[in-house]
């Protein structure tokens, strides 16, 4: 069992980690708030470090999980970061998801100090992140993502290396942008039908059964019913993911028009103060604009 640090314990990184404790691995954790990691260390088992050179002294692999590159490169390369007392051998395996750019430049940072980096972001919602179903992008050589394999193994069900470092993060935020534009069209639809006199709960329930069904439909239809924004995955993350897909778009030389349509939309949302809650709120926005409620 190799010795894993794990550093960011939110919504999903907490329950990640803990996946790791229960295969049996020994875990140093650190959180930018000391005392999630105690109380997590209390619970699962793990070990508290104080920065993450310490996490990094006591590990084979690094695991991190944080909101942006910024907080990525400061965690990694800044001052008390993992590279200052990084061993030999030491992998670090970023599952944030930053844009690609970043990835390349802080594995090719990373590696003239020796240490080994892949990117793999993650896909799925906490409850999949507790039952350790994720599906798992990874970007990196063939060695690197061969030895984070049995790892990522205990965090998610399918793991895909989709080709070198900044691929697992082009692929994720493709992915995001794709169910972030999914979502708000569910929205807009559920407004038509409000406006229509459309029973909705007999339509969603005809959507979910033909081909306009989809993931979001499963998992988003009902919290929009009951207006429960409760978070599995913030709104205002989902705004930066989707930005960073159409950067990647931009560098590409291809367009992606609805999915800046949903920006619009999400940055409406957290002009809102809707950025903390989940992704399903832009329905808010988009009641804002019919000027009615699908709880009305």
């Amino acid at each position: 069992m190799e010795r894993i640090g794990f550093i960011g314990l939110g919504i999903m990184g907490s329950r990640m980690a803990a996946n790791l404790r229960r295969a049996g691995h020994p875990v140093t954790v650190w959180n930018r708030t000391r005392a999630r990691a105690e109380a997590w260390a209390a619970e699962h088992g793990g070990t508290v470090a104080a920065t993450p050179a310490e996490v990094a002294a006591a590990s084979d692999v690094v695991i991190t999980i944080v909101v942006d590159g910024t907080q990525v490169e400061q965690v990694l390369l800044g001052e008390d970061g993992v590279v200052e007392d990084a061993r030999p051998g030491l992998l670090c395996i970023d599952m944030s998801t930053i844009a690609p750019d970043e990835s390349r430049q802080i594995a090719a940072r990373l590696a003239e100090r020796g240490v080994a980096f892949v990117d793999a972001p993650v896909t799925g919602s906490s409850p999949k992140a507790e039952d350790g179903t994720l599906t798992i992008m990874v970007g990196g050589a063939e060695a690197d993502v061969a030895r984070a394999r049995p790892v990522l193994e205990r965090m998610g069900e399918k793991i895909v290396h989709v080709g070198p470092v900044g691929q697992g993060e082009t692929v994720k935020v493709l992915c995001n942008a794709v169910a972030a534009t999914n979502a708000a069209t569910l929205a807009q639809a559920l407004l038509v039908g409000k406006r229509a006199g459309v029973d909705l709960e007999r339509m969603v329930d005809v959507l979910k059964a033909s081909s306009a069904g989809s993931a979001m439909a499963d998992l988003k239809a009902g919290p929009m019913l009951a207006h429960d924004f409760t978070t599995l995955f913030k709104l205002e993350h989902m705004l930066k993911d989707v930005r960073y897909a159409l950067d990647a778009g931009e560098a590409a030389g291809a367009p992606f028009p609805f999915a800046a349509a949903t920006r619009e939309l999400l940055s409406a949302g957290v002009g809102r103060g809707l950025g903390e809650q989940d992704f399903a709120a832009v329905l808010e926005v988009l009641e804002g604009l019919a000027g009615a409620r699908l709880d009305d």
